[in-house]
């Protein structure tokens, strides 16, 4: 398996550290090779040289089975440059498609959420990751007068609607949920009558050709309401790309907050390069520290193993991530875990074996 890694700006690297550490671990139990190459792009990189994504680096990302990325963001660059800059541009020109996003309350946990456990909190969003509105369609007229007009417009085409769609109900299957297979589509059909319309009609035509799939649909106003009174109901959750950005937030405070929440940035075609990544951030306070929770990078870890033709290595890995989350650690805050950020990663490794 040949992985590119971008650790990225402040615990980025920590975190990434931890992550490799038990993907070596678990392909020698498994008996296949990881060759890894590091790409240091991120603030230090923009800062030093004024280049975000060098020429041709998107070129030479397409050659590896699957990138993994620690973290972008920088203090000293200004919001969105490399958001757009780096993370845009890689889902974009990648074609990562597939935004994924397991919402799984590992035991140990907590949750905000009263009496809910790790029966009622685990389902999965599946968010669409290259259209909508942002696509980058756009712009200003009269900019900086008392008549300024600016526009933001959100795309959409029959073309992504229904590839989403339509591996957002294969992955229903594969999920094979014993309450029930159900995919609950969550837009604003009511208000956004045009491109949700076209959405909605795409939903509805798909959910055809998957008979044993229940279809669902939720306004994204109350899937937030349900998402906290009971998280229980979902399955899997297919929505837009910023309905998709907003709720995959509140869906990781109810899986314990963003040190244990990963996602995946997936091109599932054939040849196509996914890239996999803790939801943290950057976290540069405590860079250097190692105080940083990294069970969100060895999650994300897991995913790229699962995704990239080693489902049971990742496998293995989940079972030694709720391992430790249940049996070790005190909290999943920084500072507060009771073990250091390389402590976890040893702790991970050791359980791979139990």
């Amino acid at each position: 398996m040949k992985i590119a890694v971008i650790g990225g700006d402040g615990t980025g690297p920590e975190v990434t550290a931890e992550a490799l550490k038990v993907m070596d671990a678990v392909a020698k139990l498994e008996g296949f090779t990881i060759e890894k190459t590091d790409f240091g792009f991120g603030g230090d990189h923009y800062l030093k040289t004024g280049e975000i994504l060098p020429e041709g680096a998107v070129d030479e990302l397409k050659k590896f089975d699957a990138i993994f990325l620690g973290a972008i963001g920088h203090p000293d660059v200004a919001p969105g440059i490399l958001e757009k800059g780096l993370l845009l541009q890689l889902r974009f020109q990648l074609d990562q498609y597939i935004n994924l996003r397991p919402v799984k309350l590992y035991p140990g946990v907590e949750t905000p959420l009263k009496d809910k456990g790790p029966k009622e909190i685990d389902f999965v969003v599946v968010r669409e990751n290259t259209e909508d509105l942002y696509a980058g369609v756009g712009g200003f007229l009269k900019k900086g007068t008392a008549d300024e007009v600016a526009t933001q417009t959100a795309m959409y085409t029959r073309k992504g609607c229904e590839r989403w769609l339509r591996w957002a109900f294969e992955y229903t299957q594969k999920r094979n949920n014993p309450k029930g297979k159900k995919l609950t589509l969550v837009a604003k059909t009511n208000v956004l009558t045009f491109g949700h319309d076209l959405i909605w009609r795409t939903f509805q035509e798909v959910a055809k050709d998957y008979p044993d799939v229940e279809p669902d649909y939720n306004h994204v106003d109350a899937c937030c309401m349900w998402m906290v009174k009971n998280p229980e109901y979902y399955d899997v959750i297919a929505t837009t790309n910023m309905f998709g950005d907003i709720i995959t937030d509140l869906a990781g405070i109810l899986q314990g907050g963003m040190g244990v929440a990963a996602g995946g940035n997936i091109n599932p075609d054939a040849g196509g390069t996914s890239m996999y990544e803790p939801m943290g951030g950057s976290a540069p306070k405590y860079t250097g520290k190692n105080v940083i929770n990294p069970i969100a990078a060895i999650s994300a870890a897991a995913m790229l193993l699962e995704h990239t033709g080693q489902p049971a290595a990742g496998a293995r890995v989940m079972q030694a991530i709720q391992t430790v989350t249940g049996t070790k650690m005190k909290s999943q805050s920084a500072g507060k875990m009771g073990y250091s950020t390389t402590e976890v990663g040893d702790l991970v490794v050791e359980a791979l074996g139990s």
